[in-house]
């Protein structure tokens, strides 16, 4: 998810971390309770992957490649983005936004 923009008096935007503190907090409540609700997810559908390969192993006579792997492996490497856009991106600090704008004004005055 890309950092909340909202207008501000002046015209300007303002980054996540200039909202009231109680709208950032549901901001980041939200991305937590569906972090959650993905993680839920991957494990149960996962398992119900694992369990039918199980069964089919049981049944078949010798061994049975693992394509449970593949759909583990594939929605773990999403769900590992998702935890980094949940618990561990920062958001944009005032000093970056202004060097950005000194950039992006410099670079329009050529």
């Amino acid at each position: 998810m890309t950092e909340l923009l909202t207008p501000t008096e002046n015209g300007t935007s303002a980054t996540e971390s200039s909202l009231p503190l109680r709208e950032q907090a549901v901001v980041q409540a939200k991305k937590k309770r569906d972090f959650r609700a993905d993680l839920l997810a991957y494990v149960l559908v996962n398992a119900f992957l694992w369990l039918i390969w199980g069964v089919v192993l049981a049944a078949a006579d010798g061994p049975w490649f693992p394509w449970p792997l593949f759909p583990l492996v594939g929605w773990g490497i999403g769900l590992i983005f998702h935890a980094w856009d949940t618990y561990g991106r920062k958001p944009f600090s005032d000093a970056e936004i202004a060097r950005e704008v000194e950039r992006l004004r410099q670079r329009s005055l050529r």
